[in-house]
């Protein structure tokens, strides 16, 4: 299974073994409990994370424990000495007050131990230490109780406050103050009068959220569904803080609660009768809403999840194929939180906490839920389709524990996989895919500012599942002032209705300025040098923080040059990201923006750099794979092959590739490839000639005539500045001519004709003949005049005399002299 369910809490092993053994303490024996063993159940799970149960005596009386989640200690808190049922129950922070609602025991032959005329009786009992006990409500309609948990300091807090969640469609807050008498005893003050309010009314849905305080609840207005939420704060007061559509059916003689504890009131088999509805938020300022209807039919499910966050909602239809299908049931939303657990799920109801915390009633067993890595490793070797395989290795990246490992059995799968793909490349959707998710926590909406997958639209059909994406109305928001959650909520709800349709980030704007600087180069111009040395500066940010992440040795020899091109390339996409970040979340600090763009940037490469590293330990290479002396190996051909698919993939995204890429590539393709596949890579961009292999090149190689031939060859397709540069390394007439032509052309690009003398000095030439002659003399002239007005400096001793020799061993050369 996709997912796994690992055990925090078992009812049966962490509570019931310490209550036989009370029981055997107290003279009652096992028994006690043996006979009432299905009475231990679950009743709620409190904010800090403590579990409260009961159980029945052999009596019918009714006991009430707490189980510590940190201590893993269990404490009895109450004993209630009448056979009545438990509806709900809640204990304060402190294990001061505990509230509880019970009602008559099922049981054939009892008579009514309620109030006459009542059938569900509120208590709120001092139980520190056990004292007074008052009747909160005693009503015919069922009650279900909460106390609020407010993250505070001061210990104790001098006023409780309780909700009271009744069946007749309205929600109350009681305010509990209390006082400490004889010593640490604690008393409700004023017990004949405790204030109250109206919190919510005539809801149909109720849900709370016992890890932020919040209550959502659903009101139907004109037969349209209303999302609700309040906001509960350590004091008394709280706020409405926002209202929503809801695009959904819901009934109003339905009454629904969502996580107010558990009651055996509730029928089970009706559990697929009503529609499944849950709100999950994180800190980023997300609101999701999930929703599936009744189900009509076992052939398919349909649900939808509502992102307020970002202003659209999605509906998936799902075939569930066979007619024994597991699910029947319904639908359990569950939170997956940040991310390790049973191989079937519970066939009860589930309730989602907070912190992937998920309680299973009927068992009474608490599971710590996440996605199961090694399954969907599995899942992704075996996937045959294509949107199988994306669908897995997004779900795989979005575990984020322990990335180093996921990316390397990934990394493991594409190099096995390079070909088999056909809708998308392989090495593309994990550059793109595993740098996301790695700042994806960061912010919300960062989805609609950078790309979460190499594919903008997915046509493929995906048998048995449909999907329909609609716009919704975003929340009303109903407070001025916010902070936490709601600050980030709201900014994701400007932002949804201020961005622009496009919004996401590509580097069209860095391959415009990339190919612009790379021209100005070229042609000796280049813009302020405060500019390019920013670019430059940012490109060391990225690169250091790229050392930081890798502190083993490499295996390939990457990051052993300059590599200005790349490194100007990587410095544009941080300046240009910035902007756009810095454009588009301005709720977010500066410096976590540029923090955040060094970390994406670094991200990439280091995939890149990962590939590698795998590549060349799988193959056992060495970097004296540096040199051009040697033939190539099967293994380097290998490599060699996932290079190039590495450049295809980061050429159409414009991506940058670590320093020293292009070198190590072309080493590899002259070993590899023959003379005119050689030239066809370099002619079509494959291959990038760097000043780097071409000087390596010059000095590894001898000059037969096959070398000759492939230096030659590689020389005229240099950009001029570093041509001249390579040819004054290599000592041969093909050089020495190409030398000489680029002098010749400097001297007469701007040469003005002037007269001359007639009479040629023929003592100053090694040589009769008239043409050279002549040409040589006005090469002379040039220079004398170019020196003596400063503009003229000689290039590693080329001068007139120099193309003088040159021509004529070209001459005598073509002649076969």
């Amino acid at each position: 299974m996709a997912l796994r369910l690992a055990a925090d809490f078992d009812l049966r092993k962490d509570v019931l073994p310490g209550l036989r053994a009370a029981a055997g303490a107290r003279g009652g024996g096992a028994g006690i409990l043996e006979n009432n063993y299905e009475s231990l159940r679950v009743l709620n799970v409190e904010r800090n994370g403590n579990i409260i149960y009961t159980y029945k005596d052999d009596k019918g009386n009714v006991f009430f424990g707490l189980f510590d989640c940190h201590t893993r200690q269990n404490e009895h808190l109450y004993t209630f000495e009448k056979d009545l049922q438990v509806v709900s129950c809640s204990v304060n922070r402190e294990r001061t007050l505990l509230a509880a609602s019970l009602v008559q025991s099922t049981k054939e032959g009892r008579r009514n131990e309620l109030q006459p005329g009542s059938k569900c009786l509120t208590l709120l009992v001092e139980i520190h230490p056990v004292n007074n006990v008052k009747v909160l409500k005693a009503v015919d309609s069922y009650i279900w109780v909460q106390f609020l948990h407010p993250h505070v300091e001061s210990n104790p807090l001098p006023e409780n406050h309780l909700l009271l969640i009744s069946e007749e469609k309205y929600i109350e807050q009681f305010h509990i103050q209390v006082i400490q008498e004889d010593g640490n005893g604690v008393v409700i003050k004023n017990s004949g009068h405790l204030p109250r309010e109206r919190v919510a009314e005539d809801f149909v849905w109720a849900q709370w959220d016992t890890s932020e305080q919040r209550l959502y609840y659903v009101e139907l207005k004109k037969s349209r569904s209303i999302l609700k939420c309040i906001q509960f704060y350590a004091d008394e007061n709280f706020n409405l803080m926002f209202e929503a559509p809801l695009d959904i059916a819901l009934s109003d003689s339905g009454f629904n609660l969502v996580n107010f504890g558990c009651t055996d009131l509730q029928d089970q088999e009706k559990f697929s009768e009503h529609p499944t509805l849950c709100v999950f938020t994180n800190h980023t300022g997300s609101l999701c809403v999930c929703y599936s209807p009744k189900l009509d039919s076992w052939e398919q499910i349909t649900y939808s999840v509502f992102y307020f966050h970002k202003g659209h909602s999605k509906t998936f239809t799902a075939a569930l194929g066979s007619a024994d299908s597991r699910v029947t049931k319904g639908i359990t939303f569950l939170n997956l939180g940040n991310n390790e657990v049973v191989d079937m799920l519970p066939h009860g109801p589930l309730q989602s906490l907070s912190g992937s915390l998920i309680l299973d009633w009927c068992s009474g067993r608490l599971y710590r839920a996440d996605l199961n890595r090694s399954y969907l490793l599995e899942f992704l070797w075996d996937a045959r389709l294509d949107w199988e395989k994306m669908a897995v290795l997004h779900c795989v990246l979005s575990c984020r524990q322990d990335t180093r490992f996921l990316e390397a059995k990934i990394i493991q799968w594409i190099s096995e996989n390079i070909s088999a793909c056909h809708s998308f490349d392989l090495i593309q959707e994990f550059i793109i895919a595993s740098s996301y998710w790695s700042i994806y926590p960061e912010t919300g909406n960062m989805d609609k500012l950078l790309p979460y997958s190499s594919v903008l639209t997915w046509n493929t059909e995906i048998p048995g599942i449909t999907l329909v994406t609609e716009e919704i109305a975003l929340p009303l928001m109903r407070v001025h002032s916010f902070k936490g959650y709601w600050e980030k909520l709201h900014s994701n709800l400007e932002y949804v209705k201020y961005s622009e349709p496009h919004s996401h980030y590509s580097n069209s704007v860095v391959r415009r300025q990339w190919h612009s600087l790379i021209s100005e180069e070229k042609t000796g111009k280049r813009r302020s040098m405060a500019y390019v040395r920013n670019i430059l500066d940012n490109a060391i940010k990225v690169i250091s923080k790229l050392e930081a992440r890798h502190l083993e040795p490499r295996l390939t020899p990457l990051f052993q040059e300059e590599d200005n091109h790349q490194r100007l390339l990587v410095g544009l996409m941080v300046s240009e990201l910035k902007d756009h970040l810095l454009r588009h979340l301005r709720g977010v600090e500066k410096k976590r923006i540029e923090q955040m763009v060094l970390d994406y940037i670094s991200k990439q490469l280091d995939l890149i750099c990962q590939i590698l590293e795998a590549s060349w330990r799988k193959h056992n290479l060495h970097p004296w794979i540096f040199h051009f002396n040697r033939r190539a190996s099967a293994a380097e051909f290998a490599v060699f092959h996932i290079m190039t698919r590495i450049l295809e993939a980061t050429h159409s995204l414009f991506l940058p590739l670590p320093p020293g890429f292009h070198t190590l590539h072309t080493v590899l393709g002259v070993r590899c490839l023959p003379l005119h596949n050689l030239l066809h890579y370099i002619d079509n961009g494959v291959l990038l000639l760097t000043e780097t292999a071409v000087t390596r090149l010059m000095k590894d190689l001898d000059n037969t005539e096959k070398s000759e031939k492939l230096k030659f060859s590689i020389i005229v397709r240099l950009p001029p500045l570093i041509g001249q540069k390579i040819c004054r390394l290599w000592d041969h007439p093909m050089s020495s001519n190409i030398i000489s032509r680029n002098h010749v052309k400097r001297l007469l690009q701007d040469y003005k004709k002037q007269p001359r003398s007639s009479v040629i000095d023929k003592s100053s030439y090694s040589v009769e003949f008239l043409p050279l002659n002549y040409f040589t003399g006005i090469l002379t002239d040039i220079e004398s005049s170019s020196r003596a007005l400063n503009a003229f400096e000689g290039h590693d001793n080329v001068d007139a005399k120099f193309v003088e020799e040159a021509a004529l061993k070209h001459t005598t050369v073509l002649l076969g002299l």
